[in-house]
C-alpha cells in the first residue's frame, strides 16, 4: 500500500517592537478538556442491506450466516452450485446477481484473465492480516499479487473408500501401493464394480488426476495428453456406478465403496455415518501418486452491486474464530493462521486434514487450464462419461 505523507507548512509571525515599549503578555488560557476518544468506525455498508452469495453445497458452518445477519443487519441470500463449470457459465452469461462467489483458484485463473472479477480492496478487510503469507503465495500462482481471491477452504481431490466393503470386494487381493489404482486400473476397478465406484461429476477434477496418473502434466495444454487420459478412463468406464454432484449424501447413503472426491467431503460423510450408528469406516486415502490440491476462494464478480457488503462479509469470515469453526465443523484445513490455536486437537491431529510434510510434498499443485484447451478437456470428459 502506498503511504501518504502530510506536509504542514508553519508560518511564523514576527512582531517588531521598533522602539515601542513592550506590552505585558497575557497568561496562556487553560487547556480545554480532552475530548473523549472517537468510537471505532464500523465497516462502510451499502444502502441496500442485502448480500447474495453463490457457494458450493455443504460448505459453511451452521451459524455463520445467521451471526453475520444479526451483527450487520444484512439479509444474506445463499445459493449453491455443483461444480466450477456451473459457476463459470453463470459468470460468463453476466448479470448473475451475486456479490460473492467461491471459485476454485485454479479454475478461476481464466475467469480473472477474462475480466470476470473486480479487485479486492484490502483497506476494507482488516482481518486480511490473519492470513498465512506462505499460503497466499500458493494462490498468487494463479492470482498474481493476490488481487482477486481470498481463501475460503482448501483440501485435495483423492480416493476415498469404505474400508470394510473394499476389503470384501477385493477378497484376498492386497490394497495397491498407489490408491489411484483402485479407480483407474481395471485390475482393481473390476473387483470394486460390485460395491460401486463413484466419480465426482466434474471435468476439472477428474481430468487433472487422470492426466497425472498416465504420466502427463496435470494441467496439460497438449490435446494428445488428453487423448492418453481418455483412453485410460475408457478402460474403467464400465466399472463406474455413479457420477455424483452430491458426494457427501451418496457416500453416507452407501451408494459406493470407492470414490473420487474431495478430502473434506469424504471426512464429512464419515462423520454422518458415525452419527447414524453406522459401523463402516469411511476414509480418504493419501495416494503415493499424489492428491490434487484445490483452494476455494471468495471473489467479487465484476458486476456485483453490493461491493461494500461483500467486503464486510469477507472480513467477518476472516475472523480467527470463524476460520477455526470452518476447520472444526467442515473438516477442511484453513489458510487463516490466526485460527490455528482455536482448532480442536482431533482435527489438527487428523492426518487427512492437516497433512504431514511428506504427504504434502506428494500433492499435485493447484493450477488451471486455458480457455483454448477447455473444449478438449470437456470433450474428453463427456466422451468418457457417455461411455463412447
Amino acid at each position: 500500500m502506498k503511504k501518504q505523507v502530510l506536509v504542514l507548512a508553519i508560518s511564523a509571525v514576527l512582531l517588531a517592537a521598533c522602539g515601542k515599549k513592550e506590552e505585558p503578555v497575557a497568561a496562556p488560557a487553560a487547556p480545554a478538556p480532552a475530548a473523549a476518544p472517537a468510537a471505532a468506525a464500523g465497516p462502510v455498508l451499502d444502502d441496500e442491506k442485502v448480500l447474495n452469495i453463490y457457494n458450493w453445497p455443504d460448505y459453511i458452518t451452521e451459524n455463520m450466516i445467521a451471526d453475520f445477519e444479526k451483527e450487520f443487519g444484512i439479509k444474506v441470500n445463499y445459493d449453491t452450485f455443483e461444480n466450477n463449470e456451473a459457476l463459470h457459465a453463470k459468470l460468463v452469461a453476466g448479470n448473475s446477481g451475486y456479490d460473492i462467489v467461491v471459485p476454485t483458484a485454479g479454475f478461476g485463473k481464466k475467469q480473472i484473465e477474462g475480466g470476470l472479477y473486480q479487485p479486492i480492496d484490502r483497506s476494507k478487510i482488516p482481518n486480511y492480516a490473519n492470513l498465512d503469507p506462505e499460503f497466499m503465495e500458493k494462490i498468487a500462482g494463479v492470482d498474481p499479487e493476490n488481487k482477486h481471491f481470498v481463501p475460503w477452504g482448501w483440501g485435495f481431490t483423492t480416493v476415498g473408500i469404505n474400508k470394510q466393503k473394499v476389503e470384501r470386494a477385493l477378497g484376498g487381493m492386497p490394497m495397491p501401493e498407489n490408491a489411484w489404482d483402485l479407480v483407474f486400473n481395471p485390475e482393481y476397478s473390476s473387483k470394486l464394480r460390485s460395491c460401486g465406484i463413484i466419480y465426482l461429476d466434474s471435468p476439472s477434477e477428474i481430468l487433472p488426476v487422470a492426466l497425472h496418473y498416465v504420466g502427463k502434466p496435470a494441467y496439460s495444454e497438449n490435446p494428445e495428453d488428453f487423448k492418453a487420459a481418455g483412453e485410460m478412463l475408457a478402460k474403467v468406464r464400465k466399472d463406474i456406478r455413479l457420477f455424483s454432484s452430491t458426494m457427501i449424501d451418496d457416500i453416507a447413503g452407501g451408494k459406493g465403496c470407492a470414490f473420487v472426491g474431495w478430502s473434506g467431503d469424504i471426512n464429512i460423510a464419515a462423520d454422518r455415518v458415525k452419527e447414524t450408528g453406522g459401523k463402516d469406516e469411511i476414509v480418504p486415502l493419501l495416494p503415493t501418486g499424489g492428491g490434487l490440491v484445490f483452494i476455494d476462494t471468495m471473489a467479487i464478480p465484476k458486476d456485483a452491486k453490493r461491493v461494500n457488503n461483500a467486503h464486510a462479509f469477507i472480513d467477518f469470515f476472516l475472523r480467527a474464530e470463524n476460520g477455526a469453526a470452518m476447520a472444526n465443523e467442515m473438516n477442511y484445513p484453513t489458510g487463516n493462521k490466526a485460527a490455528l490455536p482455536m482448532i480442536k486437537d482431533e482435527v489438527k491431529d487428523n492426518k487427512t486434514i492437516f497433512l504431514s510434510d511428506e504427504d504434502t510434498a506428494r500433492l499435485i499443485p493447484t493450477g488451471g487450464f486455458s480457455t483454448e484447451i477447455s473444449s478438449v478437456l470437456n470433450a474428453t470428459y463427456n466422451t468418457f462419461k457417455r461411455g463412447r
